[in-house]
């Protein structure tokens, strides 16, 4: 390894809160109330209204975005490769929001916000599907989220580095500046067409292709539910997105289900694809030291 290689962050340890949340299979239903958050920003909002493929290739999109946040923090040496690939992406996106202010997607305030999210989004929905954090586990959980965005190139000085100063900074941009933009708009509503998969077995791919005009209008509003359902109340009320007490309630029977279910499944079934490749690779590496 080079000396300049061997400066560059690595991920959170292995065994952490974040380790254990953002590898399980739960965590594909807390990541469309983060995405949501992000692009409340208005100047987020242009940026992916102009510059993202969400509309046209949404399925892609998605893949390419999950990968990219499990090497964030289970790709070792990788994740500051991943970094740095994404910083180079986000180099060209700039332009206007729907205000007339002229934005830049590595802007820190704005490419700091994008990041800032997942901290709260974990926080809240681990209380619905796995189960409340513990004041310690919460500091772990900040202390490890902050390391990921070294790893995509925050500063330190741009990201408030203790929870106690993350809570003032989180409800002033709340205050200030979340929006229902129209990308919002289009995450949350159910009429908005989607194409049917484009990934996974030829065979798979075909049936779904025939059944999605029946499968697209539930999962529509299944994705609504848990996007609205699963993003902080705060982060909800300021973005101006609807959320009922019987809502609620069948939020927290759902979750009641989730937690009961996801822990017994096999390792194939309950973690990611990167995530268990890691896991494995850890529990050797811990029996090696063992010997």
């Amino acid at each position: 390894m080079s000396p300049a290689a061997s400066d560059e962050p690595l991920p959170p340890q292995p065994g952490g809160v974040l380790w254990g949340l953002a590898g399980d299979v739960r965590a594909l239903l807390m990541l469309p109330a983060a995405l949501t958050m992000q692009v409340a920003h208005p100047a987020v909002g242009a940026g992916v209204d102009e510059h993202s493929v969400f509309r046209t290739d949404p399925w892609g999109r998605g893949e390419r975005s999950l990968r990219s946040l499990q090497l964030w923090i289970y790709g070792g040496e990788a994740a500051a490769a991943e970094g740095r690939r994404l910083r180079e992406l986000h180099r060209t996106i700039q332009g206007t929001d729907a205000h007339g202010r002229r934005y830049h997607a590595l802007n820190p305030a704005y490419y700091s916000w994008v990041h800032a999210t997942g901290f709260p989004v974990y926080r809240h929905a681990a209380r619905y599907l796995v189960r409340e954090l513990t004041d310690a586990e919460e500091r772990q959980l900040y202390a490890d989220w902050l390391q990921v965005g070294r790893i995509l190139g925050i500063r330190d000085r741009d990201m408030p580095q203790t929870l106690e100063e993350f809570w003032p900074y989180y409800r002033k941009v709340l205050a200030d500046e979340l929006e229902a933009t129209v990308v919002v708009r289009e995450l949350v509503d159910v009429d908005q067409p989607v194409p049917p998969p484009d990934r996974g077995p030829l065979p798979l791919r075909l049936v779904l292709r025939a059944l999605w005009p029946l499968l697209l209008p539930p999962l529509a509003r299944f994705r609504r539910f848990m996007t609205i359902g699963l993003m902080p109340p705060d982060a909800r009320e300021a973005i101006g997105l609807p959320w009922t007490d019987a809502q609620e309630r069948r939020l927290r029977r759902f979750a009641r289900v989730v937690r009961a279910v996801v822990p017994v499944l096999p390792e194939r079934l309950r973690y990611l694809p990167l995530a268990r490749e890691a896991r494995r690779a850890e529990r050797l590496r811990s029996g090696r030291r063992a010997r």
